[in-house]
């Protein structure tokens, strides 16, 4: 069964969300606060994907995110927030979010999100690939892990994607749009920001010094580009 953690705590949003991801297939574990979620996820290891609101009334989402994000790399988490600044967006997916949604969302929206970042996080099975290698890194598809140097980099299953998407493209500019239908799919809505930041998120674990990038170097105008 697909679990996805909901932490709302509106009940009535979160019996909205909840009935529409157990018609989608999925198995909804409810929690109102966060600590409550964070105990919910203790005890369901098994836990694929986590819907996070923002306000809370306890910890905030963005700090429920850090402490889900710290303990577990692989797990996929969305914001589901009311803040459209776009500070709040930043904010959530530096703290280790793969993707939020804006209140209010129709339930065709939020279950697209929800499938797409499920498939992203490996939750469907995926023909075995072959390794890559590129300069210090080694990516392992089978494992979903990232090498530098033999050392491993913890990423999310988002930041994985990128990085695999670079790394079969190596030397070619990627514009913004290329690695969001890529990564995202395409029939993904959000904005293009998701891409800058993850891309911002991915230069500081990979990067000997992210302020002069080396690695994933910037295409003004355009993209980025994979090659050093």
């Amino acid at each position: 069964m697909k679990k996805v953690l909901v932490l709302e705590d509106e009940a009535g949003i979160r019996s909205f969300v909840v009935i529409n991801l157990r018609r989608s297939g999925y198995e909804p574990i409810e929690a109102a606060t966060g600590g409550e979620a964070l105990q919910k996820l203790a005890e369901n290891p098994d836990i694929d994907l986590a819907l996070l609101d923002v306000m809370l009334p306890d910890i905030d989402g963005f700090e429920v995110c850090r402490r889900i994000r710290a303990a577990n790399a692989r797990i996929g988490i969305m914001m589901l927030t009311a803040m459209v600044q776009e500070m709040d967006k930043v904010t959530g997916l530096m703290t280790g979010a793969d993707d939020y949604v804006t209140k209010p969302f129709s339930p065709a929206e939020l279950l697209a999100r929800v499938d797409a970042l499920y498939r992203r996080v490996g939750g469907d099975e995926e023909p075995e690939e072959p390794e890559l290698r590129n300069g210090p890194f080694l990516l392992n598809p089978r494992n979903r892990t990232l090498d530098k140097n033999g050392e491993r980099v913890r990423l999310t299953q988002t930041e994985y994607a990128i990085i695999k998407f670079f790394m079969e493209n190596p030397g070619k500019a990627l514009s913004r749009e290329d690695i969001l239908t890529n990564v995202w799919g395409p029939e993904y809505k959000g904005e293009l920001k998701i891409v800058d930041v993850n891309i911002r998120r991915l230069r500081i674990k990979i990067e000997d010094t992210p302020t002069f990038p080396t690695f994933i170097t910037t295409i003004w105008g355009y993209g980025y580009k994979w090659g050093f």
